[in-house]
């Protein structure tokens, strides 16, 4: 996980109203908002353990805290109708959710923005994963080693040569900040990192992650930089459907190759993620940590059939580290019933889809006659009488004057018959 981060931060603040502000310090804790609740918060169980100060998320659209349901608006608790209480944990935002059906069956101040820290990467690598050709060998500059001393690298070195699969593997088993560069670059193409960037914030707001915008390609701190727990489950969803992170994700070990004549030999580097090693059904994730972030997690299991999905931010490592935080929220969700839901995860592109025009006033769409009201059904009906009638005078009008030309010919052509002197045949043999 990255190591100490510095920026600046600001005092947190609380959105607990009602009946919830008095709770909050003996069971419960709201996370930091920017806007307050709409009725009385539920606070989320979570033991009492010291915290930072954290930076102000900016204020963002009121509108995307509805996004997946109304519900998932709260910054506290949502859980099912009946559901059991979620386990205490120190995170001050998370979300389980279903990675198939899309799901979400509770959480914690969802869409409350807070910094990402390393589960950063994953957007990194739902952006540019598929961009990259994983067998191209690519040499490592100086300027791909420019990152916060101290934090998270898998020790690549300056001038050496790697394979693109060697780095993926290295940004998801160590946390690599030196491999989120260099894959950063690639995908950027001649804008390197800055096209990256800005491919990760376009690819955040087509997935539905409105709260987030990414400063840095690690996760390493930056002015302004902010996800959710609501967004992270989006962009894990987004991530796990593709085959090659998948590998990557679940990979316990990887071999890092030699760089001769620098090294003579390679190393190995094992998996941040000690849920792989420690619970049933785990098939990846990725931890996080930065000054300001605090610890953040996103880990998924299968279980019964179900994939489901972790998320959290904002968590102390005590009395639980990040990851067995998300173990006991993955325990929570799978005893839930698989009808359990408070929300959905939007599919890709579905905020971007032009809206249906309204149905006329009064009247719901795709209302029936049967159900339309009743002065609307009468209005219909003359109006349908009216048009008929029209219709019918004005074709009696039509064959009257068609009657009448044809009275007129027929006398016409007797009359000229009789001044010829002679029938039909007479004038046919005449014409002859």
């Amino acid at each position: 996980m990255p190591g100490p981060a510095s920026a600046e931060t600001a005092p947190a603040t609380t959105a607990v109203t009602g009946s919830a502000r008095s709770a909050t310090a003996i069971v419960g804790t709201a996370p930091t908002s920017t806007v307050a609740a709409a009725g009385p918060v539920v606070p989320c169980p979570t033991p009492a353990v010291p915290r930072s100060p954290r930076p102000r998320p900016p204020a963002g659209d009121e509108a995307d805290r509805e996004i997946g349901g109304p519900e998932l608006a709260t910054p506290g608790l949502v859980v099912p109708p009946g559901a059991k209480a979620p386990p205490a944990v120190s995170a001050t935002s998370w979300v389980v959710a279903d990675l198939d059906s899309g799901a979400v069956l509770g959480g914690c101040g969802p869409h409350e923005a807070s910094p990402p820290a390393s589960v950063q990467k994953l957007l990194l690598a739902t952006t540019v994963l598929t961009k990259i050709d994983p067998k191209q060998v690519v040499t490592i500059t100086r300027q791909d080693l420019n990152f916060e001393p101290g934090s998270s690298a898998v020790g690549l070195l300056e001038g050496g040569r790697y394979p693109v699969e060697t780095l993926w593997l290295g940004l998801m088993l160590n946390s690599g900040n030196d491999a989120a560069n260099v894959l950063a670059r690639l995908g950027g193409g001649t804008d390197g990192v800055a096209g990256t960037l800005r491919e990760m914030n376009e690819n955040a707001r087509r997935l539905g992650a409105r709260q987030t915008h990414a400063v840095t390609p690690s996760g390493l701190d930056g002015p302004g930089q902010f996800t959710s727990a609501y967004d992270l489950a989006l962009i894990a969803r987004s991530c796990f459907a593709d085959a090659a992170f998948r590998r990557y994700t679940s990979a316990q070990r990887a071999q890092i190759p030699a760089q001769p004549p620098k090294t003579k030999t390679g190393f190995q580097i094992q998996n941040d993620n000690q849920l792989l090693l420690n619970y049933k059904g785990a098939i990846g994730g990725k931890t996080g940590f930065t000054d300001q972030a605090r610890h953040t997690y996103v880990g998924a299991a299968q279980r019964g059939g179900r994939r489901l999905v972790v998320t959290l931010l904002g968590a102390e490592a005590r009395p639980l580290r990040g990851w067995q935080q998300g173990a006991a929220l993955l325990d929570w969700g799978f005893a839930q019933p698989r009808e359990a839901s408070v929300g959905r995860l939007v599919d890709p592109g579905e905020l971007d889809r032009p809206k249906a025009s309204p149905p006329a006033p009064g009247v719901a769409a795709g209302a029936s006659a049967a159900t339309r009201p009743a002065a609307h059904q009468s209005w219909t009906l003359r109006s349908i009488m009216i048009t008929a009638a029209a219709v019918l005078g004005a074709l009696a009008l039509i064959l009257a004057a068609v009657g009448s030309r044809r009275g007129a010919h027929r006398v016409g052509r007797r009359r000229a018959g009789a001044r010829g002197g002679g029938t039909r045949s007479n004038v046919r043999a005449r014409a002859r």
